[in-house]
């Protein structure tokens, strides 16, 4: 026995899992023929593109979010390292300013210890050796930036799938709108011709008489 290929209604999608909308070439055969009603058909392209347009307004708005991390992340980590080749340089305390408020600083003096505090979030801070630190500010930007990249490539492929289901929309559209056409100008033509038969008819008769 043969063994069955993938599934006709198996959708396919990107890395991420967001679903790859379908291209209607034949809008015929898609809507089931002729005389099929469409309704259905462009409710779903209207639900299927605000589903699309919701996943991008999300990851715009997460892109947004990691465009402000990753530079923070950047300074952390430049301002770690300098404090591991400054230590690995001079073993004296450290002068530089205190920020008290918005304008406002003050001088302070810091005791190196090797360590550092960083803050993880929901007003946690954790001391951490200088090299660990560095290590772990190290890999939350990698993944930062991998994760924007992924984020960058999400926003593409939605905007794809975006346009794909405007153009559905518009095919079965025009289909139907080209469809109404015909079937007005036959239903006209066969309500005229039977009458200029009769008319015809009468007139031949009329001579007759």
């Amino acid at each position: 026995m043969a063994s069955a290929g993938p599934s006709k209604g198996q959708m396919e999608t990107n890395p991420r899992g967001i679903p790859k909308a379908p291209f209607v070439a034949d809008v015929d055969e898609y809507v089931g023929g002729k005389d099929a009603e469409i309704q259905s058909t462009m409710k779903k392209f209207e639900e299927t593109t605000a589903k699309y347009r919701y996943m991008e307004i999300s990851l715009q708005q997460r892109r947004k979010a990691l465009l402000t991390k990753i530079p923070d992340i950047e300074q952390t980590l430049q301002v770690v390292n300098f404090l591991q080749i400054r230590r690995k340089k001079k073993n004296e305390p450290l002068k530089t300013l205190f920020e008290l408020n918005d304008t406002l600083y003050a001088e302070a003096q810091i005791e190196e210890t090797g360590q550092v505090g960083l803050w993880l979030g929901a007003n946690i801070m954790l001391m951490y050796p200088l090299q660990e630190a560095i290590d772990l500010l190290s890999n939350k930007l990698q993944t930062a930036k991998k994760s924007h990249e992924e984020t960058v490539e999400d926003l593409e492929f939605l905007r794809e799938q975006i346009t794909i289901m405007e153009v559905n929309f518009a095919r079965v559209h025009n289909w139907d709108v080209k469809r109404r056409r015909e079937k007005g100008i036959t239903g006209q033509q066969s309500g005229l011709l039977p009458s200029q038969r009769g008319e015809g008819k009468d007139d031949s008769d009329d001579e007759r008489d």
